[in-house]
């Protein structure tokens, strides 16, 4: 299994940005597709974004298309959220994601890390 540990939340306010860590470690070859997603109180986890490593490629949420971007550096076997305009309808607690490929399930996560967006 991978190891996943996210770090960059934090407080900020509307129309602010935030970038989002998660580096792995372990089994990082079973992570070749990594993933964010995010729970708000009382709600259901949601996706957000992903990227396929091996080729970049990138989808997103379209909640958060054209404001968010997810990238990766496969030397430091780090993905990162890059959430810009924020607004209070993102606060929730943000999950970093793994898995092998694109048609297995996400079997890694990391602990969580609060963004709270204040009005």
């Amino acid at each position: 299994q991978v190891q996943l540990v996210e770090s960059g939340g934090g407080l900020v306010q509307v129309g602010g940005s935030l970038r989002l860590s998660c580096a792995a470690s372990g089994r990082t070859f079973s992570s070749n597709v990594m993933g964010w997603f995010r729970q708000a109180p009382g709600k259901e986890r949601e996706f957000v974004a992903q990227i396929t490593r091996s080729s970049g490629r990138t989808y997103y949420a379209d909640s958060v298309k054209g404001r968010f971007t997810i990238s990766g550096d496969n030397a430091k076997n780090t993905v990162y959220l890059q959430m810009n305009s924020l607004n209070p309808e993102d606060t929730a607690v943000y999950y970093c994601a793994a898995k092998a490929s694109l048609g297995d399930s996400y079997d890694s996560w990391g602990q969580g890390t609060q963004v709270t967006v204040s009005s």
